[in-house]
């Protein structure tokens, strides 16, 4: 209204023409010789009557419109619900409007005129088009939930769920002890399971279980969670950084859930998370039942109409959690995983490769490819496939230590007693194996007898090993006589040796 008191003032006290005030005031000729009419046809001159303030001034010279009786309003709520639908449009929906009120209808313009105004007024959430069964956004509430250990009276805070469907607001919640990727995804399961059907969207919030490296143009998915959206045949689109706009609905249902479940729950003590669960089971269908203010819809009756019927049917089988790790074989071609050691291909030695990690196995991946897959060790380190080794180790892989001894003992019981002492007094047989290959070789070098003789000594003198069998054979000591050690030689007189009866 400052223009229009601008105008009167210089047209009746400056006495400027027309031309001169609308360059004056920024506006065109036309509008200034409007407001001059306007203040003319309602008796309005120069000064204006004491008392006379902008609003006023505006509620006279534009006086507010009000339908005319014989005009039915529309059920703008009700528009606004069903254009979540989808293919329902406005056009669509004054057509109808206009079937039920025949002339007692807006035109299509004055409709959308309407209806539009009326969203405008509503909350910044409520004039967001949710398509029906398209995104549920996810969130965890910020206070926590205390659960106390019968046992030890320790304390342990447990984390809030928290996701809502986007056209009708259904709610989900529940608690687990962390934000980590397992319990993630496995909310994310039990999520799916109430709603009873796959949205085409998840929208969760930047944290590291969803995305891993957060980015406002390209973020880069969470591989588990990619995982288990493909097998659930939706997608995910994360909200952007700082961006709390996006998942408004988010943001209200933690709200929600705040004030209708937990501050239930302020005064009751709980002593497990499966108890906890329960109370939050328990007040969930009265939050979801509860009526719109002002509307008789609730959240489980626009979930029956709008998003039940648009959801995905669930697959026949449920996800199995996998963990996605990068590994690189050693020299030994194998990967580490957890402190234990699975093989891999040789000829993919030094390559990064994939890692998918369940609770029984773990497949190892080259360019999308499984090359490996192993039981999930539980005890021992090394778990070998012999495909995995090259030739000349896969030989050495045929050999065991039966098959050891077995050609021991056609030798000689003194080569069979130094084999089984290579094999037993390892911390693992396989570590003897390239010990008795030795002594293999030394047979076929000096010959099986002389090999059983040098057994015969290195046990005698209490050597029993690879080392010092190669040097009796070398230096020939297996073709001289065994003296008899029984009875040691006796030491000869010396003045440091001080004899028994200095002990006495």
């Amino acid at each position: 209204m400052r223009h229009i008191i601008e105008v009167l003032r210089l047209k009746h006290e400056a006495r400027l023409s027309h031309a001169r005030i609308a360059a004056a005031c920024g506006l065109s000729k036309g509008v200034v010789g409007k407001y001059v009419s306007l203040a003319q046809a309602h008796g309005i001159g120069w000064p204006l009557p004491e008392g006379t303030d902008e609003a006023g001034l505006e509620a006279l010279l534009f006086p507010a419109r009000t339908p005319p009786a014989c005009f039915a309003e529309p059920d703008y709520f009700q528009i606004h619900q069903e254009l979540k639908r989808k293919g329902v449009t406005l056009q669509l929906l004054w057509a109808e409007y206009i079937e039920n009120r025949g002339d007692h209808g807006y035109r299509y313009s004055q409709f959308c005129h309407r209806y539009r105004q009326w969203s405008a007024r509503q909350r910044r959430s409520m004039r967001q088009i949710h398509r029906a069964g398209e995104k549920v956004f996810i969130d965890y509430c910020g206070p926590t939930v205390e659960i106390v250990d019968r046992r030890s009276g320790e304390l342990r805070r447990a984390q809030i769920f928290v996701a809502v469907l986007g056209a009708s607001s259904y709610t989900f919640a529940e608690a687990t002890w962390s934000q980590a990727l397992r319990d993630w995804i496995a909310s994310h399961q039990r999520l799916l399971g109430f709603l009873g059907g796959v949205p085409e969207l998840l929208v969760p919030d930047n944290l590291k279980a969803a995305v891993s490296q957060a980015d406002r143009y390209a973020p880069r998915i969470n591989p588990t969670y990619a995982e288990m959206a493909a097998h659930y045949q939706t997608a995910v689109l994360p909200a952007r950084p700082y961006k709390p706009k996006d998942k408004a609905k988010a943001e209200a249902a933690v709200l929600l859930v705040e004030r209708w479940i937990l501050a239930r729950l302020r005064h009751r003590t709980f002593f497990s998370l499966a108890e906890l669960n329960r109370a939050i089971a328990t007040l969930l269908p009265d939050l979801n039942g509860r009526s719109f203010q002002g509307h008789s819809e609730s959240r489980r009756s626009l979930f029956e109409t709008l998003d039940r019927p648009a959801l995905r049917a669930l697959p026949d089988t449920p996800y199995v959690h996998a963990e996605w790790r990068q590994a690189r074989p050693g020299i030994d071609y194998h990967i580490e995983v957890d402190k234990r050691l699975y093989s891999v291909p040789h000829a993919l030695v030094g390559q990064r490769l994939d890692v998918r990690l369940t609770d029984w196995t773990v497949e190892v991946l080259h360019k999308g490819q499984r090359v490996a897959a192993h039981p999930r060790l539980s005890q021992g380190r090394f778990s070998t496939l012999t495909e995995h080794m090259p030739k000349s180790h896969q030989a050495h892989r045929d050999w065991s230590p039966g098959r050891f001894v077995n050609w021991a003992q056609d030798i000689g019981p003194s080569t069979a007693v130094v084999v089984e002492g290579q094999l037993k007094n390892r911390p693992h047989p396989e570590h003897g194996y390239r010990a008795c290959l030795g002594l293999l070789q030394l047979s076929r070098r000096y010959s099986r007898s002389r090999l059983e003789h040098a057994c015969a000594r290195a046990l005698a003198i209490r050597a029993d090993n690879y080392r010092s069998i190669a040097n009796i054979l070398k230096q020939g000591l297996d073709q001289q006589p065994l003296e008899d050690d029984t009875d040691p030689p006796e030491l000869p007189p010396h003045a440091n040796v001080r004899g028994p009866h200095y002990y006495h």
